[in-house]
């Protein structure tokens, strides 16, 4: 007996990264083998030099095929057994596993919009939907478009055994949301890119595609962004620790470092209008939806909890913000001896 193994992995496409997969029939019991593939094809290796290697990093069943079929998470790498230098998850490994002992938890807010016909699903023809304002978390065919791609895609997730945690209409019209974790700094990335990828692929079905680009919109519109909210045990054990995060995020160069790694596009996104901070000015504040960093409202009141980082993009490539975000804030959490 055999079954089918969707092989996933990430790119080399620049700005932002896209996911690339293909089907290997694999015997009944054979452990995932590496598996190789033309570099020249994905913006990942000249036409002289082509090959590239695949190396399964996490498994799932494939919802989508049902019965033994797999979904195949894999890492990029060249052929002389090192990581690609497009393998971003290959660079966080290293910190997750420094700084594994503070138990950082994430939960990523994914944004997403579709589109069809060159256009966000609910938008005429010509003109402009009704402004901004009942579409978020709305119901009704005047208000919500594409939410049996969305039904799907949920139950997908969960088949697959992804930690996806919830779903919701966003404030556009074909705009969307779904939210992954709590987990670890690398299977919350891992899980998103899987949860990307079946999105993509059940919207095949239905004609429409799914985009992560930061402004879908031009004019009134909100953008999309991935809100990546991060706790310590320290933090979820007190108010101080919650602080140092915040204050770390804002130390010198730190602002800059973590703009540059969260997503093409975000100075049209983080413009101090619809609901974020401009992106080259740090704050962070209780209950602020127009700060870069929000710490939610039950966490002051508990002096207890984890904050919000609402400056990634929706197309971020996950493995770098969590990457950031455990880097400084643990880092400032063992300076400071909360921990």
């Amino acid at each position: 007996m055999t079954y089918k193994a969707e092989y996933i992995w990430i790119d080399g496409t620049e700005p932002s990264a896209r996911l690339r997969s293909k089907t290997k029939i694999l015997a009944d019991g054979v452990e995932l083998p590496e598996w190789g593939f033309d570099g020249s094809s994905t913006n990942q290796a000249p036409g002289d030099n082509s090959d590239c290697v695949l190396k399964p990093v996490f498994s799932c069943p494939d919802p989508i095929r049902g019965g033994d079929h797999k979904l195949v998470l894999c890492e990029v790498y060249l052929v002389d057994g090192t990581p690609h230098p497009t393998n971003n998850r290959a660079k966080l490994l290293p910190i997750a596993e420094q700084y594994a002992e503070q138990d950082s938890w994430f939960g990523i807010e994914q944004e997403y919009t579709f589109f069809q016909e060159g256009r966000p699903l609910g938008f005429p023809a010509v003109g402009y939907p009704a402004p901004q304002g009942p579409y978020y978390c709305g119901v009704g065919a005047d208000e919500v478009f594409g939410r049996d791609i969305v039904e799907r895609h949920l139950d997908a997730c969960i088949e697959a055994g992804l930690k996806i945690s919830g779903i919701n209409a966003e404030v556009m019209p074909g705009q969307w949301e779904f939210q992954i974790g709590p987990a670890g700094p690398v299977e919350v990335a891992d899980h998103l890119w899987v949860a990307r990828w079946l999105l993509y692929r059940i919207a095949e079905e239905y004609d429409v595609a799914a985009t992560l680009d930061a402004k879908p919109a031009k004019g009134d519109w909100n953008g999309a962004g991935a809100h990546t909210n991060f706790s310590t045990r320290a933090m979820r054990e007190g108010y101080d620790a919650i602080i140092t995060a915040c204050e770390a995020l804002g130390a010198p160069g730190k602002v800059e470092e973590h703009i540059a790694g969260y997503g093409d596009g975000i100075e049209e996104r983080l413009t101090g209008a619809h609901e974020t901070a401009p992106h080259d000015v740090y704050s962070y504040g209780v209950s602020d939806r127009g700060a870069s960093v929000r710490i939610p409202w039950q966490v002051e009141v508990d002096k207890k909890g984890y904050i919000e980082d609402r400056r990634p993009n929706a197309n971020i490539d996950p493995y770098n913000v969590t990457r950031l975000l455990v880097n400084t804030c643990c880092t400032a959490l063992e300076k400071a001896g909360q921990v």
